[in-house]
């Protein structure tokens, strides 16, 4: 499995999964099961993309999936956003002893962020994906990208001024999963 591969080789994704089975309980991070399928499931959605610029991850909450693109992308700068103050501290200690670089974590509401000022967004369980074409069409700049984590039988958001570039399904260990990628034009 090459999200396993990754898990273990990978500073930053080694310290993300260590950090999350050491406060997913007092945290409420993530809910029981198996933390790797979360892993697996960033890594996979993640896949094939060509980032460049400036990105952030809506609703960042745990960290899934930007810390999986800061590992995958390490020269792509990425804010992981999230309005919730103990969420954003965990992040924090995740990016400095996961040494990403490129990568900083902002407590703030969604709408505070300034307006075209990223090349792509992100969000996996943030708000209904409609909702987060609306932030998006506000957050990115013309060309930007917007990519959506969808539950196998979710609607394909759309929105006047955005393209459907990519629709693809994958399997995670428990789960049929899509992504959804769009871009604004």
């Amino acid at each position: 499995m090459e999200h396993r591969k990754l898990l273990d080789s990978n500073k930053l994704v080694s310290t993300h999964f260590s950090l999350i089975e050491r406060f997913r309980g007092q945290m409420n991070l993530i809910g029981r099961g198996d933390a790797t399928v979360h892993f697996e499931d960033s890594a996979k959605g993640l896949s094939g993309l060509s980032p460049t610029g400036r990105w952030a991850d809506l609703g960042s909450g745990a960290g899934f999936p930007g810390v999986m693109f800061a590992a995958l992308y390490p020269d792509v700068t990425l804010e992981l956003v999230d309005s919730r103050m103990k969420r954003t501290i965990f992040l924090d200690k995740v990016v400095a002893e996961g040494g990403a670089e490129n990568t900083t974590v902002k407590c703030c509401r969604v709408e505070t962020l300034p307006a075209d000022s990223y090349d792509g967004v992100m969000a996996r369980a943030f708000v209904q994906p409609d909702a987060v074409l609306v932030h998006a069409d506000r957050l990115l700049v013309s060309g930007g990208i917007a990519v959506l984590f969808l539950a196998e039988f979710a609607t394909t958001p759309t929105l006047d001024g955005f393209s459907l570039e990519s629709d693809r399904t994958y399997q995670t260990a428990t789960h049929t999963r899509r992504v959804a990628i769009l871009v604004k034009r």
